[in-house]
């Protein structure tokens, strides 16, 4: 009976690694644009792979290199990073109950490879993801995520100097892109990010606060001010209908 569930674990996990290829390849010129990226910010090698090894989340490291340029502090990193991350709460929870029932210490390794991309390739998943299931997709994800950084980076060192320097456009370019879609699909992002960005303009232009707190401050303020328009909108709307 053993060896029935390990021989059923190893075939799931083999379902994993190949439901993962597809992230793979989707990571590829993300990771290998961010460790460009990093090698031009003035990061070594170690520590951009270290960076992908520990943090293992796209948007959030591209905003840590934004910030590491204006000389942010840890503390304004890691809450940055916190905010822009919280949706994994949300994540977190929803495969929670579409993942089979293990001990703590499984769930506790496979739920830091939970991404965007990973979540997807879960939760579209028919039937209950296996604990094997789950390791194989993160397993090639965080993999991937990891070499890529490394290859982006070598690839950078061998670029010439005025290039390097030259690729720093490249990260507000990378932004763009990241916002351009969700734009497509929602008018409130609009919204989210003008207001983010005139307040990020007031703060530091008026030297309210230093350039970490005033991304932090900007995107709570925006975020918290865009919602009360939306609950109003909402209890408007309703009392309306009720008339």
């Amino acid at each position: 009976m053993s060896d029935f569930a390990i021989g059923k674990e190893s075939t799931e996990f083999k379902k994993g690694l190949q439901a993962g290829i597809s992230i793979g390849i989707g990571y590829f010129p993300i990771a290998l644009t961010f460790g460009l990226l990093a090698k031009t910010s003035g990061l070594s090698i170690y520590e951009s792979v270290l960076m992908s090894m520990i943090v293992f989340a796209g948007a959030s490291q591209y905003i840590s290199l934004s910030l590491l340029a204006y000389g942010t502090g840890i503390f304004e990193i890691v809450l940055t990073t916190f905010i822009v991350n919280i949706r994994h709460f949300l994540m977190s929870t929803s495969l929670n109950e579409k993942c089979e029932d293990d001990h703590l210490g499984n769930k506790m390794l496979y739920s830091f490879g939970i991404t965007d991309e990973t979540f997807s390739v879960v939760a579209t998943r028919e039937g209950a993801a296996t604990s094997g299931f789950m390791f194989g997709v993160n397993l090639l994800a965080y993999s991937s995520w990891v070499v890529f950084t490394g290859i982006g980076h070598l690839i950078g060192a061998s670029l010439p100097q005025t290039l390097q320097e030259s690729m720093g456009v490249a990260l507000y370019a990378m932004f763009i892109g990241l916002l351009v879609p969700s734009l497509k699909k929602s008018v409130k992002v609009l919204f989210l990010a003008s207001l983010a960005a005139i307040f990020n303009t007031i703060f530091t232009i008026g030297g309210i606060m230093a350039q970490g707190w005033a991304i932090v401050t900007s995107t709570i303020l925006s975020a918290v001010m865009i919602e009360l328009i939306e609950v109003i909108k909402a209890r408007h709307w309703g009392v309306k209908h009720e008339k």
